[in-house]
């Protein structure tokens, strides 16, 4: 198990905070695939896949700004 620092996480995003929202939606994303089609090898976790990744640079994201109901 590899353990990864609130520095490391917040070098690829603005902060630690939204590191690990990033990282928590690449490990959903990365959970849904069949097991067939894994970018990665069958021994490590996803989660510790994910913050590979994300500390590596390899995940670009972009923050969308949530739309808000109109009142009726």
């Amino acid at each position: 198990m590899r353990v990864f620092t609130p520095n490391e996480v917040a070098t690829g995003t603005d902060s630690k905070y939204l590191g690990v929202l990033v990282a928590a939606k690449y490990t959903r994303e990365l959970n849904s695939l069949p097991r067939e089609a894994m970018p990665f090898g069958e021994d490590k976790k996803l989660t510790t896949r994910s913050l590979e990744a994300l500390t590596s640079g390899q995940i670009e994201f972009r923050l969308v700004k949530r739309r808000r109901r109109e009142e009726i």
